[in-house]
């Protein structure tokens, strides 16, 4: 009987692929769903923050309450910022880069413990034909930054930008498409830097995957204001570009910016999400609250700027200092329990917003039904807005379209 491995995930998409392509990659272990009776647990970790370096030894911990039987592999970001001392403390059994996960069944198997951080140069040629639990799929096309923003820890964890081979990402977009994926997500450490290197554009590759037989629609994962060009902006037409884009703007006060060591800027920004807006496009946005010399008048300025915005969503978070930043050690920091009143109030805002959109939209979803939970499905409509549907149908992994339906809350509703 073969050894049960079960994969835990945290962070990014990108580390949601890199996952996939372990399970895709094993041949000698069988993937278990419950992890207390797993042989083997492979962490997947996300280091963007001290606090997510915590949640990640909080997990070890859980794991050795609950089986402490398991070996537990540590990879990921994580790898490279806390994988030695995890190893010394004989918290986990092996650690390894992410260049290194092709080599899953053979990592596992070795009897000694390991450090192999692997390298950062490493451009991935994995193809995955499936995706275990899920109804989209996830398409890493590039990996690393060449961003150097002052809170950012990334860079020196995934390396520079690089982007992967267009035809394996093509071949891999095939083979999922045959397998009945209709909606790819195109993801990376900073997507929209794609083909920089290579001489192309992420365009030129999203022209591309949509003449795939079986491709319904691309969405993609954050990119740069500054990475929506004259080129990008004639494919926002195209039906199979999902009617949501998310857009990393990390603050709106311009001297907040300046000192984040960001590229974008608020009035061009602003001038950017008008035109996205005006094309029916749902819009989302990172935004970091209580980075240090965050007063309160740039607070006000940020969101007296962020009313402005046609936003629908966001992806907001309290600033957690990460060593090794240079936002690490800039001063004032910003009392934490201020910070968190601050997040609290964007995304208060930003929901009002995103119920506002629900509301004045007029046309048809068009939904991917995902998951089944508490007697009803769950999917996302084109804007990336949850909706719940009541059917006596199996509706799972299966596309609908509805032209009524009622707007609540947090998600829209419809009987199918």
């Amino acid at each position: 009987m073969k050894k049960k491995v079960y994969f835990k995930t945290f962070g990014c998409r990108t580390n949601l692929y890199d996952s996939q392509v372990m399970m895709s990659s094993m041949k000698d272990y069988e993937i278990t769903q419950n992890e207390e009776e797993a042989d083997a647990i492979v962490i997947n970790s996300c280091t963007v923050t001290n606090g997510a370096d915590t949640h990640v030894r909080s997990y070890i911990s859980q794991v050795e309450k609950n089986n402490d039987g398991a070996k537990i592999f540590l990879t990921g970001c994580g790898a490279h910022t806390k994988g030695e001392s995890l190893l010394k403390e004989n918290r986990v059994h092996g650690v390894f880069g992410q260049s290194e996960k092709n080599k899953i069944d053979a990592l596992l198997k070795k009897e000694q413990p390991f450090y192999d951080p692997g390298d950062l140069n490493h451009v991935d040629e994995s193809v995955v034909d499936d995706f275990v639990g899920k109804s989209r799929a996830f398409i890493k096309v590039q990996e690393g930054c060449n961003f150097r923003c002052s809170y950012c820890i990334i860079p020196f964890v995934r390396g520079d930008a690089r982007s992967m081979d267009e035809t394996r990402i093509l071949e891999q977009i095939t083979r999922l498409a045959l397998n009945g994926f209709g909606e790819f997500i195109l993801t990376g450490t900073n997507v929209g830097s794609y083909g920089q290197d290579t001489n192309t554009s992420l365009v030129k590759l999203m022209k591309k995957i949509s003449q795939i037989r079986g491709v319904r629609r691309i969405r993609l994962g954050s990119v740069e204001p500054i990475q929506i060009s004259d080129e990008f902006l004639e494919i926002l037409d195209e039906p199979w570009l999902e009617k949501h884009m998310h857009i990393a703007l990390q603050h709106t006060s311009p001297q907040m910016l300046k000192l984040m060591n960001r590229r974008n800027v608020y009035k061009q920004d602003r001038e950017l999400f008008e035109l996205l807006a005006d094309k029916g496009f749902a819009i989302g946005t990172d935004f970091i609250a209580g980075h240090p010399g965050e007063s309160e008048a740039l607070w006000l300025e940020g969101m007296k700027n962020a009313r402005e915005l046609p936003l629908t969503h966001i992806h907001a978070f309290t600033y957690s200092k990460r060593d090794g930043t240079k936002s690490a050690t800039m001063k004032p920091e910003v009392n934490g329990k201020v910070a968190k009143e601050r997040l609290h109030e964007i995304q208060d805002l930003i929901e009002e917003k995103n119920l506002a959109f629900r509301k004045a939209f007029r046309g048809e979803l068009e939904i991917l039904v995902e998951s089944y939970k508490d007697g009803l499905y769950h999917g996302f409509d084109q804007h990336f807005n949850k909706i719940a549907v009541e059917s006596q149908e199996d509706l799972v992994g299966n596309w609908i379209n509805v032209k009524d339906y009622e707007v609540m809350k947090e998600h829209n509703y419809v009987k199918f």
